[in-house]
């Protein structure tokens, strides 16, 4: 399930975190969520003008991170401010995706980069090929790794430098 979100007109939409599917749901499941779940997740998955306005909320200390979700109000926040951390990006973000360049009939290379472009470019120059597709991938599309399953998002934190291999598959 998700949960929507509206910010200066654009919707954005985040996993609902309930106890069985997040580390960090609080107490009491959905039906008792912090604004401390919601931020959580929001940076997870990295959606950067949500996590921004309610740092400047609990930074304004308008809303706390142990507050119900219940009182979470962006009424309360200054849009001006808020707008001038996402552009500073004041919490880091950098947006990284994964994908999927198609090098022949049967074999493909996964690439975590800022941009399809940038995958092309650090295909084509550690390949010294153009890759025939490339396509994005959603970073919680899961895949096994030796006896474990892991997702894009999970392996993404294991690196430091981007674009970056992130593993190949041969289809047979």
């Amino acid at each position: 399930m998700k949960r929507r979100f509206h910010l200066n007109g654009i919707m954005m939409m985040i996993p609902l975190c309930t106890e069985s599917t997040s580390k960090h749901a609080s107490r009491g499941g959905a039906g008792h969520m912090l604004v401390k779940d919601v931020y959580l997740d929001a940076v997870m998955y990295e959606e950067s003008a949500l996590a921004h306005l309610i740092h400047h909320l609990i930074t304004e200390r308008k809303v706390s991170l142990e507050d119900s979700l219940s009182v979470l109000d962006f009424e309360r926040a200054d849009m001006q401010k808020v707008t001038e951390m996402i552009r500073q990006n004041a919490l880091g973000f950098q947006k990284i995706n994964v994908y999927s360049l198609k090098k022949n009939d049967k074999t493909f290379i996964f690439i975590f980069a800022a941009s399809r472009q940038a995958a092309v470019d650090y295909y084509t120059y550690t390949f010294r090929q153009r890759p025939l597709n490339c396509h994005e991938l959603s970073l919680d599309y899961e895949m096994s790794r030796g006896k474990e399953v892991i997702t894009f998002r999970a392996l993404k934190s294991e690196f430091e430098k981007f674009p970056a291999i992130a593993g190949h598959f041969e289809r047979y």
